[in-house]
């Protein structure tokens, strides 16, 4: 453990010259217009950051490019998690930090990250001296990177329905009767990990960068790390399939997902098609990222021991199939 001023600093973070030239991008409608409310982009000229507020329509990840080409030689965003996925796309490509400045509706990443969800303006201490910094994981699902998890099946029909934003839970149910009912038809996945083993009959296919802590009281549906090196996965098994338990998780660092057509998905909350295989992996350590050192940096499950997993889910079992069989 070490210490800046009165912050005591998990193992992994460390103190780091602040960048020269950084560029924050804003995203002026997340989170119901935050950004504007707290004059973030004022805020950012303040600290000699350059703000570029995205017009709608606009492409994060060009814009970030374009920064790079000009001498940008640090990325923030503040914004919803899929636009912060592709600004950090562009920092890892490039070797350069990433910063997450947390205006969206959520702020998942900033959360396990470590930031102070609440805290948006002392989130810019990151760009400046008083930042730390870290090296965290990030996944692909079929070349686009993400920072939180990506869905398919059920949980990829819910996210493209228009209530899903406003009524997430309420909308994953309604989506899970219509294809799960009587009347419905489930989607059929197949899944094959990076020890070989084959799960098919699947309607809900989660996989996260680092795996949720799934039965930790006071921080469910957190990461208690960022860089792990694995997959999170869970499965949910259709109805009827007495053969295993309804729902499963293990971990993986690479895993592909077989459908008879394109896959509806959520990546990173974002409603997207993505053509069967789909292919997931992790990359270790690809994403450098500044923190501001009055912040946490760790997520709120990271301080608990790991629990018993709950009945409804259960470990993987040995592999159901082998290459030799």
């Amino acid at each position: 453990m070490k210490t800046i001023g009165r912050v005591f600093l998990r193992e992994g973070w460390r103190p780091s010259a602040a960048p020269r030239h950084p560029v924050l991008f804003i995203n002026p409608r997340s989170g119901d217009g935050k950004a504007v409310r707290v004059a973030l982009a004022d805020h950012a000229y303040e600290r000699d950051i350059e703000a570029v507020v995205l017009p709608p329509g606009q492409n994060p990840r060009e814009l970030a490019q374009e920064a790079v080409s000009a001498g940008a030689d640090a990325l923030g965003m503040a914004g919803g998690d899929g636009s912060l996925a592709a600004v950090a796309s562009v920092a890892a490509a490039h070797g350069i930090p990433f910063v997450c400045i947390p205006v969206g509706t959520r702020n998942h990443f900033a959360l396990d990250l470590g930031v102070r969800r609440h805290d948006v303006l002392g989130a810019l201490a990151a760009f400046t001296s008083d930042g730390i910094e870290r090296r965290v994981d990030v996944a692909d699902v079929n070349g686009r990177m993400f920072l939180n998890n990506v869905s398919l099946g059920i949980y990829g029909d819910a996210v493209r329905s228009p209530g899903y934003r406003d009524a997430k839970v309420r909308t994953l149910i309604e989506t899970a009767g219509k294809v799960l009912g009587p009347s419905g038809r489930a989607p059929s996945l197949r899944l094959i990990d990076d020890a070989g083993r084959e799960t098919g009959q699947l309607t809900l296919v989660l996989v996260s960068n680092n795996p949720y802590a799934l039965d930790r009281p006071f921080a469910r549906g957190t990461r208690p790390r960022l860089d792990g090196g694995r997959l999170g996965v869970i499965v949910l098994h259709a109805p009827g399939d007495g053969t295993h338990p309804p729902a499963r998780a293990w971990t993986a660092s690479r895993l592909d997902v077989i459908a008879a057509d394109t896959v509806h998905a959520g990546v990173d909350g974002e409603a997207v098609d993505l053509e069967s295989p789909v292919t997931i992996a992790i990359r270790p350590g690809a994403l450098r990222v500044r923190i501001s050192a009055r912040h946490p940096g760790m997520s709120p499950s990271a301080p608990f021991p790991l629990p018993r997993k709950p009945r409804w889910l259960q470990e993987k079992p040995a592999p159901e199939t082998s290459p030799d069989e």
